[in-house]
């Protein structure tokens, strides 16, 4: 069996919502090359755990379900966003502004 990984998905760059960043994610390691179709020029590989997916409300959940089954697993800890000082339009025009005019 080959070996996977836990991991809890970043938020979508394009996106402003938090969709799908709750649950954690089980994802099989490659285990075989991926192969180039020569007449189409597909990526394709004989390694069917490359297209499974396995979702888990909690981390607990997904270490539960991987050591019960003796796949060997590696979690990766999410990293957190960086939080953002909210600023209005307003105070570019302030009078006691610590940055000076640039134009």
């Amino acid at each position: 069996m080959s070996s996977a990984r836990i991991y809890q998905p970043s938020k979508d760059p394009s996106q402003s919502g938090m969709a799908r960043t709750k649950a954690w994610l089980l994802e099989f390691d490659q285990s075989s090359p991926r192969q180039t179709d020569p007449l189409m020029g597909w990526t394709g590989s004989s390694d069917m755990l490359q297209q499974v997916h396995l979702e888990f409300d909690t981390r607990e959940e997904a270490v539960a379900y991987a050591t019960r089954q003796g796949i060997a697993y590696r979690v990766e800890e999410p990293q957190r966003p960086m939080l953002r000082k909210g600023l209005s339009y307003s105070d570019n025009f302030k009078f006691n502004r610590t940055a000076p005019w640039t134009h």
